[in-house]
C-alpha cells in the first residue's frame, strides 16, 4: 500500500477551462461511486516492479459498504485479512499470529479500498481527476495533491457502471494491478462481515 504553475491570461483561460473539465470528472467519478453503496467481488492483485518484473501475484475476496466499511481477504498461501469499522482498520496475518490494530486516518483513508468505501463527496479535496473513456469503459486518473500518500497515481476503471479493475503506480515505479470479477452490487452484507473477533493467543499491536 503507496504517493501540477504561471503568468497572464491565455495562461488564466487554459486553467479555467481545465478546472471545469477536472470538475466534470470529479461529478462523474463521485456519482459512479455513490451508485455502488455495497459491493462484493473477488479479486486477482499482481504486483510489478519498475522494469516490468513480476513481485508477487495473490487473490482473495472483498466487500465494501458505505461509508468506511471494507473487509479485504487473501487466499493462501499469503493469507491475511484486513477489515475496516468505520473507525479502525484491523489487518490479521494468521502465519503470524498477528492483529495490528490502525486507527482510521486520512493517510489509511487513500487506500484504493478504503477510496470505494469512503465518503466519495471529498475525494476531490485528496485528488486531481481527470478521466477518459472508450469502448464502453471509463478510465479515472487519480493523483494525490500532498506528497505523504502511498501511490503516485491511481486508476480505476469502470465498466457498465461497476468496478473493473485498478492500478497503483508508486515512487519508484512499481505497479499493482487489481482485476475485479464476479461484481455485485447493492446486495445486503451482514453486518458481522466487518467486525473482527481477535483469535485466542494473538498478539495484538496496537498502532
Amino acid at each position: 500500500m503507496r504517493f501540477i504553475r504561471m503568468l497572464l491570461l491565455p495562461v488564466l483561460a487554459l486553467t479555467t477551462l481545465s478546472a471545469h473539465a477536472d470538475q466534470k470528472d470529479v461529478a462523474r467519478l463521485t456519482q459512479l461511486l455513490e451508485k455502488s453503496q455495497t459491493l462484493t467481488a473477488r479479486f486477482s492483485q499482481l504486483t510489478l516492479d519498475g522494469s516490468g518484473t513480476q513481485l508477487q501475484e495473490t487473490a482473495g475476496e472483498m466487500s465494501l459498504k458505505r461509508p468506511g466499511l471494507f473487509f479485504w481477504h487473501t487466499d493462501a498461501p499469503q493469507e491475511q485479512t484486513m477489515i475496516s469499522d468505520g473507525q479502525k482498520v484491523t489487518l490479521w496475518d494468521p502465519d503470524l499470529q498477528q492483529v495490528t490494530i490502525k486507527k482510521l486516518d486520512l493517510r489509511l483513508t487513500q487506500t484504493p479500498a478504503l477510496l470505494l468505501s469512503g465518503d466519495v463527496s471529498k475525494i476531490s479535496e485528496s485528488f486531481d481527476i481527470s478521466a477518459k473513456e472508450a469502448g464502453g469503459v471509463v478510465d479515472f486518473i487519480l493523483k494525490p495533491k500532498t506528497k505523504d500518500t502511498l501511490f503516485d497515481s491511481l486508476r480505476l476503471s469502470f465498466r457498465n457502471g461497476l468496478i473493473n479493475d485498478m492500478q497503483l503506480v508508486d515512487s519508484v515505479g512499481q505497479r499493482t494491478n487489481l482485476l475485479f470479477t464476479g461484481v455485485k452490487a447493492n446486495e445486503p452484507i451482514d453486518a458481522a462481515k466487518f467486525k473482527f473477533a481477535i483469535p485466542k493467543g494473538a498478539d495484538v499491536i496496537q498502532e
